[in-house]
């Protein structure tokens, strides 16, 4: 998968974007829970995250205490040892990757702890969530960073003109 030319693209649409994301921000249509997941179900039928695993070689998950137990007890590790080996506290207070890519991303770009990964990784790009269009911001961002969101922002431009 060529991320390159998906960042170059939404680069360029990112003025579009957000005027379209604002606009559906003041005038939603009842339906756009129901068409959101339809869209973001599409969309993952075309984008195979293995191909790209540019979240997980960019952004950091935040931890929640819940994410930091389960992937601690996966590895064997203690807690202390887990969140000194791993995580660093950012300016926010939250608990992040001391580095970039994942420690735990192999170099197939499969995740070495997938059913246990921390509840941001499960959740990324959000395109799936009720009332998505309270973190636009976000939205727009991970445009840059994820081709499938960028898809399903144009797809989105589409359906609704």
């Amino acid at each position: 998968m060529d991320i390159e030319h998906y960042r170059d693209l939404a680069l360029q649409k990112q003025k579009v974007h957000r005027q379209f994301l604002t606009a559906l921000k003041k005038k939603a249509p009842k339906n756009l829970d129901k068409l959101t997941k339809e869209l973001h179900d599409e969309v993952f039928t075309e984008i195979d995250c293995t191909e790209c695993a540019n979240c997980c070689k960019s952004l950091g998950p935040l931890f929640t205490e819940n994410d930091i137990e389960r992937v601690a007890k996966r590895l064997r590790m203690k807690l202390a040892n887990f969140e000194s080996e791993y995580l660093q506290i950012d300016e926010d207070g939250d608990k992040i990757f001391q580095c970039m890519p994942c420690p735990f991303l192999g170099s197939d770009n499969l995740c070495d702890v997938y059913d246990v990964r921390p509840k941001a990784c499960r959740e990324f790009p959000h395109t799936d969530r009720k009332k998505f269009l309270q973190i636009n911001h976000l939205t727009l961002k991970n445009t840059l960073i994820c081709p499938a969101t960028y898809l399903f922002v144009e797809k989105l431009r589409e359906r609704l003109g």
